[in-house]
């Protein structure tokens, strides 16, 4: 079994909905040959180039890698990355305060600085099959949340609070992200 990501250009950041289309119209067309963009050269898998968008095809066995790898080159190019199996969509911006920040799903998705719709957009998976999405800044402090909305927030001690909304939870991550703390205040935590 194979999975994909396709990955192009587009002059602003785009909503899941407007990269799942864009996926499926240039999915329906055929792929070009000759002259290869630069980017398709340096991505990882199987490359076939459609016009103006470059799928990657790669085996279920080293998705997690290569999606790392595809994320990561794809943002250096200033490209948009769609994952149609996660439906989610990697724009090159707005981005967290913290350089070198780490998103990291339970499914075995690791997208470093990750944008901010895409933080969004993953706290929706959560699952059991996604068990746990984290926001990490090695060596300093992150803030991971689990199915039930079991928030857990470590900056020296680890603490715990349990939120009843997706969207209590979403305004935390858009803080943490951003540098502020105000999901810090609003919320009872024990250690």
């Amino acid at each position: 079994m194979s999975v994909e990501l396709m990955v192009w250009d587009e002059p602003v950041p785009i909503s899941r909905d407007q990269a799942r289309a864009a996926y499926l119209a240039v999915k329906r067309t055929e792929p070009v040959t000759g002259d290869v963009p630069d980017v398709a050269k340096e991505l990882p898998g199987e490359v076939t180039v459609y016009p103006g968008h470059v799928l990657v095809t790669m085996d279920l066995d080293t998705m997690d890698e290569t999606s790392a790898q595809v994320f990561t080159i794809a943002r250096a190019h200033g490209l948009v990355c769609y994952d149609p199996q996660r439906d989610l969509v990697h724009n090159v911006a707005p981005l967290g305060v913290y350089d070198g920040m780490q998103l990291h799903t339970g499914d075995g998705m690791i997208v470093h600085d990750p944008d901010l719709g895409l933080v969004h957009d993953v706290l929706a998976t959560l699952s059991p099959q996604n068990p746990f999405v984290a926001l990490v800044n090695f060596g300093r402090h992150f803030l991971q949340v689990s199915p039930g909305y079991d928030l857990e927030y470590k900056e020296g001690t680890l603490i715990r609070t349990e939120v009843p909304e997706l969207e209590e939870v979403r305004q935390a991550f858009q803080e943490y992200a951003t540098g502020e703390r105000g999901f810090l205040a609003r919320h009872a935590w024990s250690s």
